[in-house]
């Protein structure tokens, strides 16, 4: 497992779609908003947890046909299939990969991403933390929606179809977390939530994928 990690990595890095590129997109979400809405930092800071939010969805988003489209194209997925590698350990390595390249860095990133957008000085940890609770659920996610699009072709624009609902709700309760911290509310409740759902996916969408897999390569 450790060595198909690594391979994985190495993928993600050489074909472009790694951590610059979800970076890149984010920091092009995040300075475009103030010419969209105006720089008015009161404005703005009511509104960066949602941005800085959607932001890392979208650059996340980007990556996702990636995670199995590479190994179905050259052949590599079906010698994984036939290895002594379960497939739910298969597809799990796949989203801790898209994680680490993806994920990781926009967690990062983010609170750089809120000085830009006057995200209020208490907003950073939540805005942190919550990122590093919820985007491995968008990892697992997307991991699900690329086996089930995986050898379509021009199946980048169903997999987002297919994702973006499942996304809403880490959407919602990351936001939330975020807002609340930066005003100091309470946020055990939006946190709560969003752990569930990330422990959730973990624990049951390796399962769905692998089965999903499984029909796709027969």
């Amino acid at each position: 497992m450790i060595a198909l990690l690594g391979r994985d990595l190495a993928l993600a890095v050489r074909a472009g779609g790694g951590f610059g590129l979800g970076l890149a997109f984010f920091l092009i979400v995040t300075v475009l908003v103030p010419f969209g809405v105006g720089p008015e930092p009161r404005l703005l800071a009511s509104i960066a947890p949602g941005i800085l939010w959607l932001g890392a969805l979208l650059a996340c988003l980007l990556s996702l046909d990636r995670i199995l489209a590479l190994d179905w194209e050259d052949g590599t997925l079906d010698l994984m299939a036939t290895a002594p590698l379960p497939m739910e350990a298969l597809v799990s390595v796949k989203a801790l990969a898209h994680w680490l390249t993806t994920g990781l860095p926009l967690v990062l990133a983010a609170p750089a991403m809120g000085v830009l957008l006057s995200l209020p000085a208490p907003g950073y940890l939540w805005l942190t933390l919550g990122l590093a609770l919820g985007t491995p659920a968008l990892s697992v996610i997307g991991t699900f929606g690329a086996a089930l699009t995986v050898g379509l072709k021009r199946g980048g624009l169903l997999l987002s179809l297919l994702v973006l609902p499942l996304y809403v709700p880490t959407l919602i309760f990351g936001a939330e977390v975020a807002r609340r911290g930066a005003v100091g509310l309470d946020v055990a409740t939006p946190l709560a939530m969003l752990a569930g759902i990330t422990c959730g996916t973990i624990a049951l969408l390796p399962f769905a994928s692998a089965a999903v897999l499984k029909v796709n390569l027969r």
